[in-house]
């Protein structure tokens, strides 16, 4: 979001010294720009469930008016940091700050404990400016992304460019220190800056959205070349002069193009890559386009007092919209809000909007802070700053206070699986639940240092996890575990396992990326790759068993499958003589039972699933052709459901820690179950000592 409110009378940065200040040109179609953007983050969120494009249009404006007004300075040979950062504070604090504060009152009385901690840290990142690494180390962790969106999410666009504020003065300030001794033109060395700034980011944006799109989607260095260019267009617009009629058409273009873009493209999964020239040069076109004075041009339209309006209150509007949009989503339980909910949501979202931008922006911008005395500015940062991240921090201690819990194997209050043997109800009202609500996001597996190795292996990377038996003994068995999140999961059973049996494991896992050897997720070649290069590695360790998943999609409305490509697999293995052991799926939602227990409560029937929607009577696998005498199966589908539903809770243990993934406790609790079926599935004596 731009927030940098520059005069609508912008001075021309390509203007030689003498002319500076007398060339101005008018850009009342920026402002519109800027409030077209702006409502299409909006609506795409609310409606469209989708992205707009919208952010890199505020990333190119940012870049266009800041070089100019740098540039401007370096000319006249005077780069004021201390005002220039003073004036960032009184315009970005203010009105972020408020909406931070008012979403932190009221996650705590409507989010759900689980996600306290995240939202208590995203809190700090979004107030100190770094939450997109935030979001960008989050992103590498494939459950992260299983979470519900966070409150603070849109605060990353905010970040990137708080630190483009930060940097962009230091830059061009030390090309002007550099400028001065051999006497070459500031103008010329800034374009050649910039291009190369353009140039390399654009490369390393397409390689990293290649690579892994989450990351690149939050990286900073993805997004330097949106700024790059719209100081290039800054240093240059007023030299391109087009005839009226180009002039109109080529407003129109950026308009429609800007408009189409998300509804065009996945800008979720494709972007930052070479894709997202599209928002920018349909931006550039509007910008290049400038006043026509037709009253068919698009100048008239994005002029006009609406829009400009709306230009003015878009950065209050980008920062309420979000969260507004979240809570309303939370209270009602719903996963859309629908044609009037959505209304509603907008309308919401602009009266807090207008109250922000007239009783705390302007006010604050138009004051006297940093004006009177030097560093005022810098005081009023860190005065409004404290509250807000010592309030987080506290929050923050109070959440991980909240998830501290013990839990035994033998616990008779919390048997979890064994409940399912013994009878046992699924919910005693007398015994609390584990683990804590607020434990759910620290339940998956816990690996020790050491354990874990990545490597890259013909441009893939390659994650090898190795636990090895207590006290260094000679293990009595290796077993290799291999596939997705799904096959990951089990470790919470096996690791308990492997220390009984004395055995060797080793965890070749990637997220999102089954064993099989043909396509199961659309346009994930990382997930081709990483097969081609995991099975003969699995065949050269040669392992006494490999153990990985026989079923997918356990979920209402699709039902589980074997995909012919995990035969395959288990084929090449039955090749290299090595036994596979398939475990059957666990079910997979469409919300976070644990999260629904927390707000409909223990015992709602709205958080569980009937069994006959999800399982088949019959496992498919049974009934698929080409299965080698290799491979046997482990069905562990009536621990996660009755005869007749699929439950959030099962013997005073939370099953779930998000939408699909088994909570580490739980599976604990499944050892001795999951190692009794294992040993007879592989024919191997039970060596453990009697339970």
């Amino acid at each position: 979001m731009t927030t940098l409110r520059e005069p609508l009378r912008e001075e021309s940065a390509s203007a030689p010294l003498s002319s500076v200040r007398q060339q101005r040109q008018f850009r009342p179609e920026l402002q519109g720009l800027r409030a077209l953007a702006a409502g299409l983050v909006v609506v795409y969120h609310v409606w469209l469930g989708r992205v707009s494009g919208g952010v890199d249009v505020f990333f190119f404006v940012s870049g266009f008016l800041i070089t100019g007004q740098l540039f401007r300075a370096s000319v006249r040979g005077r780069i004021e940091f201390r005002p220039f950062w003073g004036r960032m504070f009184k315009r970005l604090f203010p009105a972020a700050l408020t909406v931070i504060a008012a979403s932190m009152v009221a996650a705590l009385v409507w989010l759900p404990e689980h996600r306290w901690l995240q939202t208590a840290k995203e809190i700090v990142a979004s107030a100190l400016y770094y939450e997109n690494w935030e979001l960008a180390a989050s992103s590498a962790d494939y459950f992260a992304q299983h979470n519900s969106a966070s409150i603070m999410q849109h605060f990353w666009s905010l970040s990137i460019q708080g630190q483009f504020y930060l940097v962009w003065p230091l830059l061009i300030g030390a090309l002007m220190l550099l400028v001065r001794p051999f006497g070459w033109s500031m103008r010329t060395t800034l374009l050649t800056v910039l291009s190369l700034l353009f140039a390399g980011s654009l490369a390393y944006s397409v390689w990293l959205t290649e690579v892994n799109q989450p990351l690149a989607y939050f990286h900073s260095g993805t997004r330097v070349w949106e700024f790059a260019l719209g100081g290039l267009l800054a240093l240059t617009i007023d030299r391109v002069v087009l005839p009226r009629w180009l002039a109109i058409v080529a407003g129109w273009l950026g308009v429609v193009g800007l408009a189409s873009c998300g509804l065009v493209l996945q800008v979720g999964t494709m972007f930052p890559g070479y894709v997202a020239l599209w928002p920018m040069v349909s931006a550039l076109l509007v910008l290049l386009a400038g006043a026509t004075g037709s009253r068919v041009g698009a100048d008239r339209f994005l002029s006009s007092r609406p829009l400009i309006y709306l230009g003015n209150i878009s950065y209050s509007l980008y920062l309420w919209h979000w969260p507004v949009l979240l809570f309303y989503l939370l209270v009602r339980g719903r996963s859309e809000v629908g044609l009037v909910g959505g209304a509603g949501v907008i309308g919401l979202s602009l009266v807090l909007s207008v109250v922000t931008y007239h009783f705390v922006e302007n006010p604050v911008r138009d004051s006297k802070i940093g004006v009177t005395t030097r560093w005022g500015a810098y005081r009023f940062a860190v005065l409004v700053l404290v509250p807000v991240i010592a309030g987080a921090v506290v929050w923050q201690n109070v959440s991980i206070q909240r998830a501290s819990f013990e839990f035994r194997a033998d616990d008779p209050k919390h048997p979890g699986a064994a409940a399912v043997s013994t009878g046992a109800p699924a919910y005693d009202p007398e015994t609390p639940i584990i683990p804590p609500y607020a434990a759910l996001p620290h339940e998956w597996i816990k690996w020790k240092p050491g354990e874990c190795v990545e490597r890259m292996e013909q441009g893939v990377e390659v994650r090898t996890c190795t636990v090895n038996p207590l006290n260094g003994a000679e293990p009595a068995k290796r077993l290799v575990v291999v596939g997705d999140s799904h096959s990951m999961q089990l470790m919470g059973a096996l690791r308990p396992i492997q220390e009984r049996l004395n055995w060797q494991l080793i965890v070749l896992g990637r997220p999102g990326c089954p064993l099989t050897a043909t396509e199961v997720l659309p346009n994930n070649q990382v997930c081709v790759e990483w097969n081609r290069i995991i099975l003969p590695k699995i065949v050269e360790l040669d392992p006494d068993a490999v153990i990985t998943m026989a079923t997918r999609d356990v979920r209402v409305g699709l039902k589980e499958w074997t995909p012919e490509g995990y035969v395959r697999q288990w084929q090449e293995l039955d090749k290299a003589g090595i036994p596979v052991v398939a475990i059957r799926d666990n079910p997979r939602f469409d919300f976070e039972p644990s999260e629904c227990v927390q707000i409909k409560g223990l015992t709602s029937p709205e958080c569980g699933h009937p069994r006959a929607e999800m399982y088949h009577e019959v496992a498919p696998y049974a009934a698929m052709p080409g299965v080698p005498a290799n491979t046997s199966f482990v069905d562990l589908s009536d621990y996660f459901c009755t005869e007749t539903t699929c439950p959030p809770v099962i013997g005073n243990v939370l099953v779930y820690m998000d939408d699909n993934h088994v909570s580490n406790t739980y599976m604990n609790t499944l050892s001795p179950f999951m190692q009794e079926k294992m040993l007879a599935a592989l024919g191997w004596k039970d060596t453990s000592a009697p339970r």
